[in-house]
């Protein structure tokens, strides 16, 4: 009786611990989708291809599936022993020869061990959820990169075409004032090459645009030579850029913490786990014996009632774990993987306060420089060249003045492109060091 209510207790132990774990897996499957900062549709559409065909994500998604089969396997019993006995030569007993006999067994783990075995595969499944996150933050910020580098690319070509068009306005212009008398053919071969070399810029930033999206459908798993419409211009977001905000925001999201942190309960288990291997472990059998009848006629009378009864034996096993440095040595090798995790997750951290660091003091210095461009640098500059333009269409100044107002501006307003690149590069850089979208004011 007392084998059989041990057998329940463990069984229904065991039976719980599955129940919980398998609970605890679904709750991690069945995660909300990452968000992020992305004011254009074909972002957001080019995000969504690459999470759903990215081959690296696809390995992260089976390796954190493959692991939570684990689960139901170290939480079973082991399997039961069948053991079948033929008597080569049959034992004579009082109430008959025992010809053969079954015997079943089941060994049954020390209480609580198969639902600690489960914990701690649960929280390596855990990890490796984390860890497919991250792979998707990763992938995001990979692809908005890439995308933003196409931004800028694509405002480069059209400021390129606008410095062609507005130099062959000049040409137009120094050529009807040479036919006229009034200019010098200089001018005019002078604006010639000025638009040979914008011919020669757009070409290469038509390669580098080619290259661009070749990389951006690498990570959609599309072919590199799949076309990609332009990018419209791209526009500066205010973010909030509180340290002590977005630290906390770290602590919450970063996908690398949450998989350090599921590692170190995982950790804390294998500890409690390596204690119980020292306990021992118990065997209940019960078997069943064939014994024979006695066929002796002459001694009838000396038989008994029991003549040819067949025997049902139950037994109940117990392992001595007298080994104790094998025990022991098990229980050091858990701590120190435990201390190895938490010291993990420390340096985990302080990774993300330093990415965060580096991207918001990247992000103010952007935003400066942006404020001063577009309050000051760039009216400025436009206003010069639109009197330089008027100098020169009184004979005032000549075209050199002319294509240095020119080129002025050009330069302003395409840096202008590469800080707002750069700035949205530099939040996306910040959304993956917190491992969530970070807030607009």
């Amino acid at each position: 009786m007392n084998v059989l209510v041990a057998r329940r207790s463990i069984a229904a132990a065991a039976a719980a611990g599955l129940v919980a774990t398998l609970a605890a897996a679904q709750t991690i499957e069945s995660a909300p989708p990452p968000e992020f900062h992305a004011a254009e549709p074909d972002l957001r559409a080019y995000v969504a291809g690459a999470l759903e065909r990215n081959p690296t994500l696809l390995e992260s998604e089976a390796r954190y599936l493959a692991a939570r089969q684990r689960v139901p396997q170290v939480t079973a019993l082991p399997d039961p022993v069948v053991t079948f006995t033929q008597a080569l030569r049959s034992v004579e007993t009082r109430v008959g020869p025992q010809l053969n006999g079954v015997t079943l067994t089941q060994a049954f783990p020390w209480f609580g061990t198969l639902d600690l075995r489960g914990q701690v595969a649960l929280q390596q499944a855990a990890a490796l959820s984390h860890l497919h996150a991250a792979g998707q933050r990763e992938v995001i910020a990979r692809v908005k990169e890439a995308y933003y580098e196409l931004g800028y690319t694509d405002a480069a070509l059209r400021l390129a075409g606008e410095e062609r068009s507005l130099l062959e306005h000049y040409e137009t212009l120094a050529s009807a004032r040479y036919a006229a008398g009034q200019g010098l053919q200089q001018a005019v071969i002078r604006l010639q090459a000025e638009i040979a070399r914008v011919v020669n810029r757009r070409h290469e930033l038509a390669q580098q645009r080619a290259v661009l999206a070749a990389r951006l459908n690498a990570l959609r798993g599309l072919p590199a030579a799949d076309p990609l419409p332009a990018v419209a211009p791209l526009e500066r977001p205010a973010a909030a850029l509180d340290r002590d905000h977005l630290y906390r925001l770290g602590d919450q999201h970063r996908q690398e913490l949450q998989a350090a942190a599921a590692l170190i309960r995982g950790g804390e288990r294998a500890v409690d786990l390596a204690h119980k291997d020292a306990r021992p472990e118990f065997t209940a059998s019960i078997g069943f014996t064939n014994v024979g009848r006695q066929g002796d006629l002459s001694a009838l009378h000396q038989l008994l009632p029991d003549n040819g009864r067949n025997a049902l034996t139950v037994s109940l096993g117990v392992s001595l774990p007298i080994w104790r440095a094998r025990y022991r040595a098990g229980v050091a090798q858990a701590a120190d993987e435990l201390r190895a995790q938490r010291q993990q997750r420390a340096a985990a951290r302080d990774a993300m306060e330093l990415a965060v660091q580096d991207a918001v003091v990247r992000l103010e210095t952007l935003d400066r420089q942006l404020d001063l461009l577009d309050t000051v640098l760039i009216p400025q500059t436009d206003e010069t060249l639109r009197a330089t333009e008027a100098a020169y269409e009184t004979g005032q100044l000549g075209v050199l003045d002319l294509l240095d107002g020119e080129r002025t501006l050009v330069e302003m307003r395409l840096l202008g492109a590469r800080y707002v690149s750069d700035y949205l590069i530099a939040l996306t850089r910040l959304e993956r060091a917190v491992g969530t979208r970070v807030p607009t004011e």
